[in-house]
Formats: C-alpha cells, structure tokens, sequence
C-alpha cells in the first residue's frame, strides 16, 4: 500500500489537463483547504476531488470490491475513508466554498465528464 499515490496520479493528470482544455485555470493541492483538495478553482471557489473507485467506495460501481481477505480490516479502513469524505466536504461548505467529487470509472466517458464539468462550474 506505500506504493499507492495520493498525488499527481493518472485519473487526477486526466481531470487537469481536461479542465485546462476547456479553458479553465487552477492550483493544485492547497494545504490551506480542508482535505488539500486535488485540484482547486479559486475564481469560482469550488474544489474538485479526484476519487478512486476501490479507496473511496463509489456506490454500484463495480471497481468498488471488496478483497476477500482480511475482510474486517478491509472494511474498517474503507468506512474510516468514507467518513473521513464526508467530514472534509462538510468543512469546505462551512467555509464557502463548493466541491465536487470526480469518481475514477467518470473519467473513461470524457464527454459526460465535460458535461457534469461545465454544469457545476456554471452555476
């Protein structure tokens, strides 16, 4: 698992470089915002979470398994994940701002992405 990124990883470098297509511009990994989001729109505050299917249990998705080993312990971790989500997107609107959650298997159908993008950034 310490090979595992929390940074920079493929699904995140595919939301950035989409965003920056679309003309949009941001910054990375704000250590001041709850959570140090992955990608940061300060002109619209509104941060974007890149989240993996597996980490952070996105529901009926079918990269959201389980390993069959050490289940308690797998289950436990996955919860305190979940959790911790929630608490950190509940700090980001207490102080304002917005945040939506990019999901991994999202970023296979770039034209839903651009559209769920443009939407939310156009309130």
């Amino acid at each position: 698992m310490s090979a595992i990124k929390s940074k920079n990883t493929k699904p995140e470098i595919a939301v950035r470089k989409l965003l920056h297509s679309m003309g949009y511009r941001f910054r990375l990994h704000r250590k001041d915002l709850p959570g140090s989001p992955d990608i940061v729109l300060p002109k619209y505050k509104t941060v974007i979470f890149v989240h993996g299917c597996f980490w952070h249990r996105h529901e009926n998705c079918k990269y959201a398994s389980t390993p069959k080993t050490r289940k308690e312990f797998w289950e436990s971790k996955f919860k305190a994940n979940v959790k911790r989500d929630l608490e950190i997107q509940e700090k980001i609107k207490n102080i304002g701002w917005q945040s939506v959650v990019i999901w991994e298997c999202e970023i296979k159908k770039q034209d839903k992405l651009i559209i769920k993008l443009e939407n939310f950034l156009n309130f």
